[in-house]
């Protein structure tokens, strides 16, 4: 049985300077058993140095043949920690954004809680944020506060513990980078447990994929549409790692 396990999801996409810095660091955090990387058929020589690089038993590498967007390239590395029976799953991005050594905070917080799913909270030192970034991430963030009727301090941080059964019973199809608000919202709709927990602002060595007024425009044609509806919460609980 690997109900209580941890896995690791790390969506990648031309991560050359980063992406085997990140996964050495995951790999020495003992609680880690399996880290699935997914290259989101990257241009920059991202997939052929993954290919070369020799890795042990606990990291599995997947290959977009196509780019598919970030929310494809987390669905495609939780369906396998999912197909494995994992209980949980860590997602975290490759461009050196989320430090793995904060992962156990994130167990803390959801045994302490009972939560489901824990987001990390940049806001806490927002200032260290670009100032356009910091004012959209607010606004998504008011935006999707009023329609979950919950305070959500920093919608959009990728760095986040998600117990697996919960993610599985929901219905989540975004594609691009609104993947982040979609699982959100559909976690509280369900009546699942959410958590913040405070991590800080790190900027990556290579400019932002998040293009604002595309992704934002995108963004907000995802939330007029988005209507998630209410599904009872699961009765077992799964054992967090210790």
């Amino acid at each position: 049985m690997t109900e209580a396990i941890l896995s690791v999801v790390m969506p990648v996409y031309n991560e050359k300077q980063t992406v085997l810095r990140i996964i050495d660091k995951v790999l020495k955090l003992e609680i880690v058993k399996e880290l699935v990387v997914v290259d989101d058929c990257s241009t920059d020589g991202t997939g052929e140095l993954l290919k070369k690089a020799t890795f042990n038993s606990r990291v599995r590498i997947f290959f977009h043949d196509r780019n598919l967007g970030k929310g494809a390239a987390l669905r495609t590395g939780l369906e396998q920690a999912w197909k494995l029976r994992y209980g949980w799953a860590i997602t975290l991005d490759g461009d050196g954004q989320h430090a793995p050594e904060q992962i156990p905070d994130f167990l803390r917080h959801a045994h302490g809680t009972g939560a489901t799913l824990v987001v990390g909270n940049r806001m806490t030192n927002a200032v260290a944020m670009p100032w356009l970034r910091r004012l959209v991430n607010r606004w998504m963030s008011h935006q999707l506060s009023r329609r979950a009727a919950l305070g959500l301090p920093d919608s959009q941080c990728g760095f986040r513990l998600l117990r697996l059964k919960a993610w599985a019973h929901l219905q989540i199809d975004s594609q691009h980078f609104e993947v982040e608000s979609e699982t959100l919202l559909a976690f509280v709709a369900a009546g699942f447990g959410v958590g913040f927990v405070p991590v800080p602002v790190i900027a990556a060595p290579r400019p932002s994929r998040i293009h604002v007024l595309p992704d934002t425009l995108r963004w907000f044609r995802w939330l007029r549409r988005s209507r998630p509806h209410p599904r009872p919460p699961l009765a077992d609980v799964v054992p967090l790692p210790t």
